[in-house]
């Protein structure tokens, strides 16, 4: 009887042991509230406001190609192409995202307009510069940029004017809005409109010199691609 007594002390005594160890171990593995050193307790959700790594398409040093076709609407005023239609545009360019706000472009382009026999055409070769609001899918940006605008002017003889003949390169600018709606990481549409200043001096068949505003709205549909 003192016997039995014994071994059920002894396994009462055991699982007692058991089961303050097993809950001293749970408490270890949670951790008290407000946690403390060496404790594992699972780590706080970062906190509002913490950094969020820019889109893939935003990344620094990132560079891209791009293409535009569009339309071309010539400056009217009294220097101008008064009476010129709307003509075409196209331009091709590289660039790079230099950060997830700033970007560098350098382009080659082309517009040009006419007014029955008479054209008007303008090569510009420019760099410039885009501030870009970060997003993963729509970037609205402006932009500006200057360069050398090959331009060239052919008008036929009329009345009291003895027609023109006859190319310039002069320095011009730009000034750009416009939005990249982007399908993946690496390509997007865009969606821009641009206005160029430059005004070259050209000189008629009679030797007289002209200056003539050939800059005007660009408005272009393209596509940027990463590399």
């Amino acid at each position: 009887m003192k016997r039995r007594s014994l071994i059920l002390a002894g396994v009462l005594f055991a699982a007692t042991a058991t089961t303050a160890v097993a809950a001293d171990y749970d408490r270890y593995e949670r951790g008290p509230a407000g946690g403390g050193p060496g404790v594992y307790a699972p780590p706080p959700p970062p906190p509002r406001g913490a950094y969020v790594p820019p889109p893939r398409h935003a990344q620094y040093g990132q560079p891209y190609f791009f293409g535009h076709l569009g339309l071309f609407e010539p400056n009217s005023d009294g220097d101008g192409l008064e009476g010129y239609d709307t003509g075409m545009n196209f331009d091709l360019g590289v660039g790079s995202r230099v950060s997830p706000v700033f970007a560098i472009d350098a382009t080659f382009g082309g517009y040009a307009a006419e007014r029955g026999s008479d054209e008007a055409t303008v090569v510009p070769l420019t760099i410039g510069v885009r501030l870009i609001l970060p997003h993963p899918i729509i970037e609205p940006y402006v932009g500006a940029g200057f360069g050398i605008y090959f331009s060239s002017l052919k008008e036929e003889q009329r009345p009291n004017f003895s027609g023109i003949d006859d190319d310039s390169a002069d320095f011009g600018g730009y000034l750009s809005a416009g939005l990249d709606l982007w399908l993946s990481s690496r390509t997007a549409l865009n969606f821009e409109g641009k206005y160029h200043w430059v005004t070259p001096s050209f000189q008629s068949n009679a030797g007289n010199y002209f200056d003539v505003n050939m800059g005007g709205w660009t408005l272009n549909l393209g596509v940027r691609v990463a590399f």
